[in-house]
C-alpha cells in the first residue's frame, strides 16, 4: 500500500522542515524524478519513505507508523520464530551443514560459527510464507485484501510481495509484523527486530532427519523452478526458429 501524497508532505514536513524535494531526495539517494512523479500520482511508494527515514536517521519501522496501514507496525515486533529463521537460509547453506554432520566437523558447541549467506535469497518469500502459513493463509490474505490468489501466486513466483499483504500476512499469522518486510528486503534484519545469530542457531538446532528432509524440499523447489525456466526457454527457441 503506497502512502497518500498528503499524508507523505505532512511527515515530511516534520522531518525535514527546512528541506526542499531535492534536498530530500538528495539526503535519501533517491532519483527527484522518480519522488516528483510519485507525488504527481498522488502516491509515494513504501521504499521511498524508508529511504527517506534512512537518510534522516530515523527507524522506517516507526516513520511507517505513521501512516494508514502501518501503525501497529512497532507494537507488533517481536522475535522471530525459528521456521521463520530457518526459511532464510538459502539450500546452499543447508546442504553444507549436512555435508559437514556428516564428515563430523562440525558438532553442537560450533555450529554457530556457520557462515550463513546474506539474505533475502532467491526462495526467500515464498519459503517465509510457507513457514508462518496456518493451513489457509492465502485464502484469508485474498479475502483481506481484496487481492485475486493468482495474483498472490505470481508475487510469490516472482519473489515478492507487496509491503501491505506482507504486514498483512504477518498479522493473519501471529508473527512479528516486520518479518514480512524483512524477507523481501525492504527492512534490514536489524531494523526488524531479527537477532544476527538467529538463523544459525534456528538451523544448527535441527535434528539431521529433519535437515534432510528440508533439503529435500528446497531442492524439490528449485528443481521445478529449473525446469520451468527450462520450458521457457525451449518455448522462446522454438518460437524464433519459427519466425525464421
Amino acid at each position: 500500500m503506497a502512502v497518500t501524497a498528503k499524508a507523505f508532505q505532512l511527515w515530511r514536513s516534520r522531518i525535514a522542515p527546512q528541506d526542499t524535494v531535492s534536498d530530500v531526495c538528495r539526503v535519501a539517494g533517491i532519483k527527484r524524478s522518480t519522488l516528483a512523479q510519485q507525488l504527481v500520482r498522488g502516491k509515494v511508494s513504501v521504499p521511498t519513505v524508508v529511504a527517506i527515514a534512512r537518510g534522516y536517521g530515523l527507524p522506517p519501522v516507526n516513520a511507517l507508523a505513521v501512516f494508514d496501514g502501518y501503525q501497529d507496525l512497532p507494537a507488533g515486533i517481536k522475535a522471530p520464530t525459528d521456521a521463520e529463521l530457518v526459511s532464510q537460509v538459502s539450500h546452499i547453506d543447508i546442504l553444507r551443514l549436512l555435508v559437514a554432520r556428516s564428515e563430523d566437523r562440525e558438532c553442537a558447541g560450533t555450529d554457530l560459527q556457520l557462515d550463513l549467506a546474506p539474505f533475502p535469497h532467491r526462495n526467500s518469500v515464498r519459503a517465509w510464507v510457507e513457514a508462518v502459513d496456518p493451513g489457509d493463509l492465502r485464502q484469508r490474505l485474498a479475502e483481506s485484501t481484496g487481492v485475486a490468489r493468482q495474483n498472490l501466486s505470481a508475487q510469490l513466483t516472482a519473489g515478492r510481495l507487496a509491503p501491505e499483504i506482507a504486514v498483512q500476512a504477518a498479522r493473519i499469522a501471529g508473527v512479528s509484523l516486520t518479518s514480512g518486510l524483512v524477507v523481501t528486503g525492504l527492512l534490514t534484519p536489524a531494523e526488524g527486530g531479527w537477532p544476527p545469530d538467529g538463523r544459525a542457531r534456528a538451523l544448527c538446532a535441527l535434528a539431521d532427519l529433519d535437515l534432510v528432509f528440508l533439503a529435500r524440499d528446497r531442492l524439490d523447489v528449485l528443481g521445478k523452478q529449473i525446469r520451468r525456466a527450462e520450458l521457457d526457454d525451449g518455448k522462446d527457441r522454438a518460437m524464433w526458429e519459427n519466425l525464421g
